[in-house]
């Protein structure tokens, strides 16, 4: 069964190209961004892994941990590591499960049988850290993922987890909030000192509150 919004994310001891780790352990009090490839030595993939290591610094300051998954051996991650330094103008920083008995894959159902029966397609999952999944993607084979736009969700589910506003379309830090329907015009303007602008009754926005 696929996992769902809100669903513990589940737990599992791997190797990884920096020693093994005991999933939710190494999560600790972060969140977390646990993302597939389909294979090493792959040019999408490639690009993806060098993208994400020249941003980490993005995911530390929002107390993000990301690591990859490949149903590869940890020798082929190796020599890729190598591949993707050299390629994408970047020194890997961040971990890369080897999940050769497909537990991951299978835990977290990242085999799509209809795209392909061996390898895993693009699945992105955040966990907060209650452990729980906070967002779930997944990109076919042949489509490159987007990392500004998963940093600008994280941004989201970070204000929306401590401030009962929710983000607009196109949203990005230091814009403008959604005051969220269930609060009353009268508890919003005591929550949103900074006001609120009321365009209906139910469409209400108010400055980004934690800035």
């Amino acid at each position: 069964m696929s996992l769902r919004l809100g669903d513990v994310a589940p737990d599992f001891s791997v190797a990884t190209t920096e020693g093994p780790i005991k999933f939710h352990q190494w999560l600790g009090n972060s969140w977390g961004v646990l993302f597939s490839h389909p294979a090493d030595y792959t040019p999408v993939c490639t690009t993806e892994l060098g993208a994400v290591a020249r941003i980490k610094a993005g995911f530390e300051k929002r107390n993000v941990k990301v690591i990859a998954v490949s149903v590869d051996p940890l020798d082929s991650h190796l020599g890729w590591i190598k591949d993707i330094n050299e390629t994408q103008a970047c020194t890997m920083n961040f971990p890369i499960i080897a999940d050769e008995d497909r537990q991951v894959a299978s835990a977290y159902d990242m085999i799509h049988p209809n795209a392909d029966d061996k390898a895993t397609v693009r699945s992105v999952f955040i966990i907060g850290p209650d452990k729980k999944i906070k967002l779930t993607l997944t990109y076919p084979a042949s489509t490159g993922r987007n990392f500004a736009e998963i940093l600008r969700v994280i941004d989201s589910l970070q204000l929306t987890a401590g401030h009962k506003v929710a983000t607009p379309a196109d949203w990005h830090e230091g814009d403008d909030c959604i005051v969220v329907p269930s609060i009353s015009d009268q508890d919003a303007r005591k929550l949103f000192p900074k006001g609120i602008r009321k365009v209906k009754p139910y469409l209400r926005y108010t400055p980004q509150p934690n800035r």
